[in-house]
């Protein structure tokens, strides 16, 4: 089976942190290791060989013009929030296989985590998440701060991976387009995901499997999550303190033999 890629890069705010802080104009494009961030990214994605054609979401093309083999990727222009940047990247790949979406922002993704998530992907799923215990982040960088979802068998944090097998994953994108519309009204927003599960999810008596459930009855759709057993899957870089964790940990990498 040949999977496509598609890696979401368009700016999601205009005061980045660490953009400003690396001096350029998108995240995607702050250096880590003498590298563009994405450059990472795209590195590991293309020593998976289930992997086809990758396509890039970004505002301009340009912007990439000095990446290696820039040449291969497809370009899709970037919409005025992620959900619609990834809605169009899935109408623009017009692939009837099926389509592994990613940032840009997970340079310390490797071929192993890709293939790892392509590998354990449920029969039957018309979409996937890829999620991390954060137990198993916290034993291997206890200093670090992830945000995760409390559900009542283990509190877990979304590794930016994600798997679409079928059409009515459009339907999925089109609810957390409306997500993001109500992020700032709490009331409708509540609504929107089902009062029972939101009461449930906050008394921590909603273990993730019914959380999928719930989100699948709203959405048309059938999900599941992949259990990534990797610290690294679930680091990206929200922030200068990410940044520099990241650092760190590819350096380390670099020391390591073989």
């Amino acid at each position: 089976m040949t999977w496509s890629a598609l890696i979401l890069a368009g700016n999601r705010r205009t005061d980045c942190p660490v953009a400003a802080q690396a001096g350029v104009s998108h995240k995607a494009l702050v250096p880590i290791g003498g590298r563009p961030m994405i450059e990472h990214v795209l590195t590991s994605l293309q020593a998976v060989p289930a992997i086809g054609p990758i396509a890039v979401v970004i505002e301009d093309p340009a912007l990439l013009r000095d990446l290696p083999d820039n040449d291969v990727l497809r370009i899709i222009p970037a919409a005025s929030s992620p959900s619609l940047s990834a809605l169009n990247g899935l109408e623009a790949l017009e692939t009837a296989g099926p389509v592994l979406m990613t940032t840009a922002d997970t340079p310390l993704v490797t071929p192993e985590i890709v293939s790892h998530f392509l590998d354990h992907q449920p029969d039957g799923a018309d979409a996937t998440v890829g999620l991390a215990r954060i137990d198993i982040i916290k034993a291997a960088y206890p200093d670090t701060i992830r945000t995760g979802l409390k559900f009542s068998d283990g509190a877990r944090s979304g590794c930016n991976l994600f798997a679409f097998h079928t059409t009515r994953a459009a339907d999925l994108l089109a609810f957390w387009r409306q997500v993001e519309e109500n992020r700032k009204r709490p009331l409708a927003m509540l609504r929107q995901i089902g009062i029972l599960p939101a009461l449930r999810y906050a008394t921590g008596t909603l273990p993730l499997d019914a959380a999928l459930a719930a989100l699948g009855r709203r959405t048309g759709t059938t999900l599941a999550a992949v259990d990534m057993p990797f610290a690294d899957a679930a680091i990206d870089v929200d922030k200068p303190a990410d940044l520099a964790l990241v650092d760190r940990i590819l350096r380390g990498r670099e020391t390591v033999p073989g």
